[in-house]
């Protein structure tokens, strides 16, 4: 049964895939490919939450200690019987915590156009996850606001289960189609020449990898999936003392 609630440390990098060819080659002797997926590749497909004040967005951009997001997310092709994953993220600083719950996309769907919705009518993995969304969604006001697909490719340590390693390609987004059965579809947010990576630990990142990143020359930067998206699709202006979401090739 999949992990629903734990805590990890995220160090993210926004690498040339160059760099991520490079560093395949230099992780093949500690690193394994992810059992999901084929080699590790899949793709991933989340509905994000937002409310008509953009709290979520100005919470992230203002990189304030304690913030959090909301998604239901899939994998590869889906359709309504499939299983979905209904999520709330919480950041602070660089420590993340994840609270998650199965759920048929299905009654995902009957959850979300509830005007008032019966908890206990729904059938998940853990009914105390779907009261906190529920809680979530109500104090803050959040509705579906944009769909966020990539594919990833995932590895894992080969003797140590909690250093994870994934590579984001293809990123895009959309917000006139918000049925994930619907698929990938949707515009590039990321210079296509670009890999998010994502370095995924318990505690710290050990120095064998410390020292791999050094010598492909990765430098950790900020690449924020649901800030980008949201600057593109809606043209959000960024506030006082913050910049758009780097997403060129030089930094552009």
């Amino acid at each position: 049964m999949a992990i629903e609630i734990f805590r990890r440390r995220e160090q993210k990098y926004l690498i040339t895939k160059a760099q991520y060819a490079a560093l395949i080659e230099k992780l093949s002797p500690h690193m394994r490919p992810d059992k999901f997926g084929i080699d590790g590749r899949y793709t991933v497909i989340s509905l994000y939450f937002e409310n008509t004040d953009r709290k979520i967005y100005f919470e992230t951009k203002n990189k304030l200690k304690y913030r959090q997001k909301l998604r239901l997310r899939v994998y590869n092709q889906a359709d309504l019987s499939s299983t979905a994953f209904f999520e709330v993220k919480q950041k602070h600083k660089k420590v993340v915590n994840k609270r998650r719950m199965q759920i048929q996309l299905s009654e995902a769907y009957r959850y979300l156009e509830s005007a008032d919705p019966d908890l206990d009518s729904f059938k998940t993995s853990n009914p105390q996850v779907l009261r906190e969304i529920d809680y979530f969604r109500k104090i803050y006001g959040l509705e579906p606001e944009m769909v966020v697909s990539y594919d990833r490719h995932a590895l894992h340590h080969k003797e140590d289960a909690d250093l994870r390693m994934t590579f984001d390609f293809n990123l895009r987004c959309r917000k006139d189609d918000l049925r994930l059965e619907n698929g990938s579809h949707g515009d590039l947010f990321i210079d296509e020449n670009l890999v998010v990576l994502e370095v995924k630990v318990n505690d710290s990142v050990p120095l064998w990898l410390t020292r791999i990143l050094s010598k492909v020359e990765c430098e950790q930067r900020s690449a924020s999936k649901f800030c980008t998206s949201m600057e593109l699709l809606n043209g959000q202006t960024p506030p006082v003392g913050t910049t758009r979401e780097l997403v060129n090739l030089g930094g552009r």
